[in-house]
């Protein structure tokens, strides 16, 4: 107790700032879980200001991925008592936002994630911010169990409820945590939204008389438990199935993993849906653990680290095809076995191509009327592969890009939707797609039933997913790509490198050329400059706060450079497009290769800006 009563008001007796003073004797004031009022006590009892910093310096930042931290003790971290500060402000900015909040709810889920040191779940975060809610007497569909991320977008939209809420940090390191929050679009949100319940959270720190009886909230008349939206989801889904009879009947294999995550179960019933036999689960990883045992991170972006276990299992079952959901189950990756033994995995870019050339080819199939294609539209994000584009230009559809991140596709489509446009497809290169609108967001449950119809049906043709991706390649045009970062914890540094690209030749003047590679058009999203318009201005949304300049070549490449919004990254993100006809990739991967070598020499110049390589 004498380290509590050294943190009470008047200073934690530690000499350093007054700020973090305050700060952890508010918290102890507050907080009501044992164990990280334990840890915040032991720190100041040992006077370890550095870690109470850690803790304590900066709050969380809410922004339109609302919050992603590790889970721990303090301001800084993922818990209980943040938990309850961030639930009470979105709560109070709903209540200005909708004047029916109290008729029509808002919905919470949330995945499998633990941190038994600081006693933070996702659980247990998710009954914290239903309680917020339900003090204030607004319904709350709660999850009775563990969800995919995308069944939360979904019941906002099948619900018609004000908002969504979803704890998780997706397919982050183990010990970290996050809350998304969707709007009453069925769509995360975008900014104003972020920074109005940026402001609110400040305005309502102190818990609220009932914040913490979350055992209260069991027999309310305001909780709501949405198990009927299973049912409803997964009806929703069978109108995607184009080919139910292959299915019945077809002999290929599947091996499915959800890498210790949620999507076990949903897949599993999403291959019912579409009549197949369920796919064969990687034993070691079909359930849920939040200490992801089996991998180093648990995110099938990574390739074949995450997938060596689905490959073992595949061979001995004779499965020709490995669908692998990161642990909320929003995203997918696909691998197929080679003639040759080996197993390729698809880039994000690839399946993007395949997906989209499939959902169009069924849809034409099902759809006669020719004039229906001038209300058709397929999106995806800017860093993404250009493939749609080429597929839209040949068959008469219409594409749009997007900014970086599902936020601007799910927002877009769902303003398409309301004007009577058909959104067939979106997707983005980091493993993420919409195959079907009824979720405004990636979904890797629907995703991955799709990719198994599609293989499936090429099964009877004879035709492998690599044979096809090829296909797609020599009729619309080869779409070669390549991306990797460069590290860089100084924002100085990286300021400076972008200033100079601004200013490359001269005062406002941007490169003319990139070694050997003549540049037609650039386009800055920092500043809103876009020398390809009328009157030089960008379509797309400009941001200040982030750095972000492509660059299109006139032998048909397209790059981007931009810094990530969470990593101390500068990424790059380089493709080739080539005309229909020119159909020798070795030529045009040589070609790419020569290109991304000349923007990393003469654009990043790692030397001089002492950058470090992403590591092999």
């Amino acid at each position: 107790m004498a380290a509590a009563a050294a943190a009470a008001p008047g200073g934690s007796g530690l000499g350093g700032d007054s700020r973090l003073d305050q700060e952890t004797a508010r918290w102890l004031r507050w907080d009501k879980n044992p164990l990280t009022i334990e840890i915040v006590k032991k720190l100041i009892a040992e006077g370890n200001e550095e870690e109470l910093r850690k803790c304590f310096g900066t709050r969380m930042e809410f922004g339109t991925a609302g919050l992603r931290a590790a889970m721990g003790a303090g301001i800084s971290h993922m818990n209980d008592l943040t938990i309850i500060q961030t639930t009470q402000g979105l709560c109070r900015y709903l209540e200005k936002q909708f004047g029916d909040l109290k008729q029509r709810g808002i919905v919470i889920g949330f995945d499998a994630r633990a941190h038994p040191p600081s006693g933070g779940n996702s659980r247990r975060f998710a009954r914290l911010a239903a309680t917020t809610f339900i003090s204030q007497e607004i319904p709350v569909y709660l999850f009775s169990n563990i969800t995919p991320t995308p069944f939360v977008p979904y019941t906002v939209s099948h619900l018609k409820l004000c908002a969504g809420i979803m704890i998780t940090a997706s397919h982050n390191p183990k010990q970290d945590n996050g809350y998304k929050v969707y709007w009453d679009n069925g769509a995360q949100i975008i900014s104003p939204h972020d920074k109005g319940i940026s402001q609110a959270i400040e305005e309502n720190l102190e818990p609220w008389p009932k914040a913490w009886e979350d055992s209260s909230i069991d027999n309310s008349v305001f909780l709501h438990k949405p198990g009927f939206i299973n049912k409803d989801y997964f009806e929703d889904l069978k109108k995607y199935c184009f080919h139910r009879s292959v299915n019945r009947k077809t002999k290929m294999k599947f091996v499915h993993t959800s890498v210790h995550g949620v999507g076990h179960d949903f897949v599993q019933s999403a291959f019912r849906a579409f009549s197949f036999v369920p796919p064969d689960a990687v034993p070691e990883q079909k359930d849920p653990d939040p200490e992801f045992p089996t991998v180093t991170y648990p995110n099938p972006e990574e390739g074949k680290g995450v997938l060596t276990l689905s490959f073992g299992l595949a061979d001995k079952t004779k499965a020709r095809v490995v669908l692998a959901n990161d642990p909320d189950a929003d995203r997918l990756a696909v691998a197929e076995k080679q003639d040759s033994g080996e197993w390729r995995v698809f880039s994000g870019n690839e399946l993007g191509a395949l997906l989209g050339w499939w959902l169009f080819t069924s849809w034409r199939a099902k759809k006669q009327d020719r004039n229906a294609l001038k209300d058709t539209y397929m999106l995806s994000s800017t860093v993404s592969s250009k493939i749609l584009r080429a597929i839209a230009l040949k068959e008469g559809f219409h594409f749009e890009e997007t900014l970086t991140g599902f936020k601007w596709m799910g927002n877009r489509a769902k303003q398409l939707i309301d004007q009577g446009k058909n959104v067939l497809f979106a997707f983005e290169e980091a493993i993420g797609y919409m195959c079907c609108p009824f979720v405004l967001d990636k979904d890797g449950v629907s995703a991955a039933v799709i990719c198994a119809e599609l293989a499936s049906f090429l099964a009877t043709k004879n035709v492998s997913l690599s044979q096809q991706l090829k296909a797609i390649y020599v009729e619309y045009g080869y779409h070669i790509t390549k991306a990797s970062y460069f590290i860089c914890h100084d924002p100085g540094t990286i300021k400076k490198l972008f200033e100079e690209l601004r200013n490359y030749d001269g005062k406002n003047n941007y490169p003319k050329t990139c070694g050997r590679f003549e540049i037609s058009g650039i386009r800055d999203l920092t500043t809103g400059y876009d020398d390809n318009q009328p009157d030089k201005k960008a379509v797309l949304p400009t941001s200040k706060s982030s750095q972000m300049i492509t660059f299109t070549f006139t032998n048909g490449g397209v790059a981007t450079m931009r810094t990530s919004g969470t990593e101390p990254k500068i990424k790059y993100y380089a493709e080739l497009c080539a005309p229909p006809g020119n159909s020798d990739p070795g030529h045009l991967k040589k070609e790419l290769d020569e290109l991304v070598s000349a923007i990393e020499e003469h654009f990043f110049q790692p030397q001089k800006y002492n950058l470090q390589p992403k590591a092999d």
